[in-house]
């Protein structure tokens, strides 16, 4: 799963708050007379959270995979088939029989991840989807409506579960950045600004899951080295209330949004900030930072949340932060601050975020697992999830054929030297990876030996 940049500065001239209370309970009784409850501020607060067996089953098998294999995960809901289950793999009604079982009883949060956009992933090629730019009438009725109807049974719809749904990754930004002309536009992208099929699909699944009373919609909202710069961060704010009141839904459907999905961008920088400056050069100008208004996920969160509220969503909407792959520990992780010999010394000398540059997404060298799930972790976050599941693979680093619509982006290849989105270097990716998805044990070691905090 991709994450795609707009750079700023030279390169390319660019510029407890806690999520939405939604009001309401489901009219369906369950057996026992019981009502849903209403929805709660916090889904996450006093909440366990589902385990994965399929996932657990996975990292447990794996060295060391134990020590992390009772973690929850998001389930990716990623083709239609997938709603059934595909490959073994359980499919929604199994997953929640399974969460229903673990919760003995008690609020348990089951996250799962949305993600079949007609055109889907426009600006990369590893994560494309089954439906075509056009099929903005197969997604609604073969996609969202199916997994509707399941979440709207009363076994489930007037449960103790808490259904968070993550909306559509790499959707709503790529509007933004990847369109127009820019360095980084793409034919696909503008045509999908052009049909409107994101907004529509994405207001269409806000809408048709916002209205079981005990789903939880988060909006993806891509991360900080993507929408970081001010040229990208309002206007993304406002494509992201565009299609909150698309379809049918309002912004009252929204209880926020998710940032840093299946990305490696560190939670908390604390060994510089954005204001800092060497001997009278602002650390803006360092080609890190390149121009950028934040420099890690929990500052831009928090304002981008702000954002929201500012441009008209509820004053007390939340967000998630995906802490799955952005610990960047072990050997590699700074003490301290670089030398104030320069901007750029000082910079990566004291990054925690070890990548070759902030645009590099696919299966990145030298990743740790980070922060642990946790529920309200700070002020505007709702909580710290593992959305992305550690050890699935961001995309193959050679072209695999498969029958699940995904292509082959040179991104994931390590030998690959870059393109704009990047700033031209290499990819920074492992070698021999799966397609997106599928487990990539190496990966999987790599993120246990690099975890931080330590393991």
């Amino acid at each position: 799963m991709s994450r795609r940049i707009r750079m700023a500065g030279t390169l390319l001239a660019a510029s407890a708050l806690t999520m939405g209370a939604l009001t309401g309970v489901a009219s369906a009784q369950v057996d026992s007379g019981r009502a849903a409850a209403a929805k709660v501020d916090n889904p996450y607060a006093g909440a366990k959270v589902y385990v994965n067996p399929d996932w657990s089953a996975k990292a447990a098998a794996e060295p060391g995979g134990s020590k992390v294999s009772n973690q929850p995960t998001g389930i990716w809901l990623d083709r239609i088939a997938a709603i059934n289950g595909t490959g073994g793999a359980m499919g929604l009604r199994a997953h929640l029989d399974k969460a229903l079982q673990q919760s003995g009883g008690s609020p348990t949060v089951v996250q799962l991840v949305v993600y079949d956009l007609p055109g889907r992933d426009c600006s990369a090629l590893a994560s494309n989807g089954e439906l075509g730019p056009t099929e903005i009438d197969k997604y609604k009725t073969q996609f969202i409506d199916p997994i509707a109807a399941i979440l709207s049974e009363s076994k489930y719809a007037n449960s103790n579960l808490r259904i968070v749904t993550t909306i559509e990754i790499d959707s709503l930004p790529n509007l933004v950045t990847n369109t127009g002309g820019s360095a980084t536009a793409t034919p696909q992208c503008d045509t999908m600004k052009a049909n409107g099929n994101y907004v529509k699909g994405v207001g269409y699944a806000l809408n048709k899951l916002g209205s079981i009373g005990n789903v939880y919609n988060y909006v993806d909202a891509g991360h900080h080295g993507w929408i970081g710069w001010d040229s990208n961060f309002n206007p993304t704010a406002q494509v992201i209330k565009q299609a909150a009141t698309a379809e049918g839904s309002t912004v009252d459907k929204v209880a926020g949004i998710i940032v840093n999905t299946a990305n490696y961008s560190a939670l908390k920088e604390n060994n510089f900030t954005v204001n800092d400056s060497v001997n009278g050069t602002t650390v803006r100008q360092s080609k890190w930072v390149d121009w950028n208004q934040y420099v890690d996920e929990l500052s831009f969160a928090q304002a981008f949340r702000q954002e929201l509220v500012n441009v008209g969503f509820p004053s007390n909407i939340g967000a998630l932060i995906d802490t799955s792959r952005n610990g960047w520990g072990g050997s590699a992780r700074p003490s301290g601050p670089g030398a104030k010999t320069d901007v750029d010394t000082y910079i990566n000398g004291g990054r925690y975020d070890r990548r070759i540059h902030i645009g590099n997404w696919c299966n990145q060298s030298g990743a740790g697992l980070g922060e642990r799930p946790k529920a309200a972790p700070a002020a505007g976050i709702d909580a710290y999830v593992w959305m992305k599941p550690p050890g699935e693979s961001d995309g193959a680093s050679s072209q695999i054929p498969n029958d699940e619509g995904k292509g082959f982006d040179r991104m994931c290849d390590p030998t690959y030297t870059g393109n704009p989105r990047n700033g031209n270097n290499m990819s920074g990716a492992l070698g021999n990876a799966p397609l997106s998805g599928h487990w990539f044990s190496a990966q999987f070691q790599e993120l246990l030996k690099n975890a931080y905090p330590a393991l």
